[in-house]
């Protein structure tokens, strides 16, 4: 590092860019951020580009077309750690609830045609699906405080630490009445990753995973229960937590566990 910062890279693939967009959102310390590392590439935030490989490379969205395939690889080859932000890099994204349908039909559908115009690969692919990836940011889009905290433990040199509780830790912490007991509503709360604060609950809106499932700790047994017992059925709940979670091959699996 010739000038003794640290090289980080911010790429987008397949997604809305809502993440980096996120990001740039933090005007009060970007300046203090990005003072502190060697900004080698962010296209939405500067034209310019350094070449060379980085230390860090954030990545979002989807693998989706030729291109983000041969860019992910690419980034892999020319980085020290990969870290998939967003719901699009870990899991696909909502593009990936798509999985199954026939491209050409989307094709024409969307552009009268079916003429691959962007080499779409015909799924949507999380970036673990195609390489090594170190560390993974959830979010739809990702939080602020989440990233800035996990930036900050990167540069340290330190083990970042990742929510490992559900969205119904954070409704207790801030005594939010349950949608599900209380009103019925098909909340996904109990089976999907914490770190947003229970926002939506909190404005009396059911949880809809945007954030992902909690793989290990998630009550999917005394959700799934609570869930039949209002009324809907077990792939509806599949349905649900594949809007944002497509690729994750073990949400049947989990469901299962009851």
């Amino acid at each position: 590092m010739a000038s003794g910062k640290v090289k980080v890279g911010f790429y987008s693939l397949t997604g809305c860019a809502g993440d980096l967009l996120n990001i740039l959102g933090m005007e009060d310390k970007l300046v203090e951020i990005f003072g502190n590392i060697d900004l080698m590439e962010f296209v939405m935030a500067s034209s310019r580009v350094k070449p060379g490989k980085v230390d860090i490379a954030f990545v979002e969205g989807s693998v989706t077309t030729k291109k983000d395939l041969e860019t992910i690889k690419r980034i892999r080859e020319n980085c020290s750690k990969l870290v998939a932000i967003g719901d699009c890099a870990i899991w696909g994204g909502l593009q990936a609830s798509l999985t199954g349908l026939d491209p050409k039909e989307l094709m024409k559908a969307v552009y009268n045609t079916e003429e691959n115009y962007y080499e779409f690969l015909g799924e949507h692919k999380a970036l673990s699906e195609i390489v090594q990836v170190d560390y993974e940011l959830p979010g739809c889009p990702i939080e602020q405080d989440e990233f800035l905290q996990l930036l900050i433990d990167l540069l340290r040199d330190v083990i970042p630490e990742f929510k490992d509780y559900p969205v119904c830790v954070e409704c207790k912490i801030r005594e939010i009445p349950c949608l599900i007991v209380e009103k019925g509503e098909a909340c996904l709360g109990p089976i999907t990753v914490g770190g947003c604060k229970a926002r939506c609950p909190y404005y009396e809106a059911p949880c809809i995973s945007c954030r992902g499932p909690i793989k290990d700790e998630a009550n999917v047994a005394g959700e799934l229960l609570m869930l039949l017992e209002k009324g809907w059925k077990e792939q509806d709940v599949v349905d649900k937590l594949r809007l944002f979670a497509a690729r994750y091959k073990d949400i049947s699996k989990l469901i299962r566990r009851v």
